[in-house]
């Protein structure tokens, strides 16, 4: 099965910075400069698993941007590719979700990220950026949720992950994923705050503390089921240096695509 890059330039569900709708094209343009090696640490050609790309704008509404994204997700599904989807913030991942979960059924979902994203609403938003997994998991979207690198969670969004069942590790945890909860179907949601500030620092929201980037491809390369798609948000180039973040969020498209395969 081949798989399909798509890029979802959005963030006006972001809560502090605006930014991460400009990654998209960024990320995409180091993809496939000369200057970058186009193979994953496994050794595969992304150029040879990428079949087709969508990166068409995004409605200006909120509603109509969710439909759009679900849609398009919808369409890669359908055309038997696996979607590799770039943000934007991280409220993108609810529609992918929903449009996966109507494909495949509730999905296992591993989750990057410094925050678990489970608040029932932010700043008013139930669609906000910090809200994506509370709705999915309302919506029926998730199997299994295990959430890696988190070190930013108060106590709202603890008891709600642990009345619905969450898998939430710190970045001092690595030993403790249970990767039997990742069997297939797989989803990866990778928010780019999960990775410390030392080696991705552009972000919107920053947090010390963080997982490597060696870590997040240990972690990949631990995973026993080819993921069925996957996400990689919250690039805000406005704030990155020298590219250095979105050379992590490309390398990180290359190790999926190369699972993916």
């Amino acid at each position: 099965m081949t798989v399909t890059l798509l890029g979802f330039p959005w963030d006006a569900s972001s809560s502090h910075a605006r930014g991460p709708a400009l990654a998209p094209p960024i990320i995409r343009a180091l993809l496939y400069s000369d200057a970058s090696s186009p193979y994953s640490l496994s050794g595969v050609d992304f150029r040879d698993v990428v079949a087709s790309q969508d990166f068409a704008d995004l409605p200006e509404n909120a509603d109509a941007c969710r439909a759009a994204i679900s849609a398009r997700i919808a369409e890669a599904v359908q055309s038997q590719a696996k979607p590799v989807s770039l943000g934007g913030d991280h409220s993108v991942t609810f529609p992918i979700l929903r449009a996966m979960k109507a494909a495949h059924g509730p999905v296992n979902i591993l989750h990057i990220d410094a925050h678990p994203d489970l608040y029932e609403e932010f700043e008013g938003d139930p669609f906000s950026h910090a809200c994506p997994f509370a709705r999915a998991i309302e919506d029926g979207c998730v199997a299994n949720l295990v959430q890696i690198g988190i070190r930013s969670a108060g106590p709202d969004q603890r008891d709600f992950g642990k009345k619905h069942g969450v898998t939430m590790l710190g970045a001092d945890a690595l030993d403790k994923i249970p990767f039997k909860k990742l069997g297939g179907p797989l989803y990866v949601s990778i928010d780019l705050d999960g990775i410390d500030p030392a080696f991705a620092p552009g972000v919107s929201h920053p947090e010390p503390g963080g997982l490597s980037t060696r870590d997040v491809l240990t972690i990949l390369s631990k995973l026993s089921a080819a993921p069925v798609g996957a996400d990689i948000v919250e690039l805000n180039p406005e704030k990155d240096i020298n590219l250095a973040t979105a050379h992590v969020a490309a390398q990180l498209v290359k190790e999926l695509a190369a699972l993916m395969a």
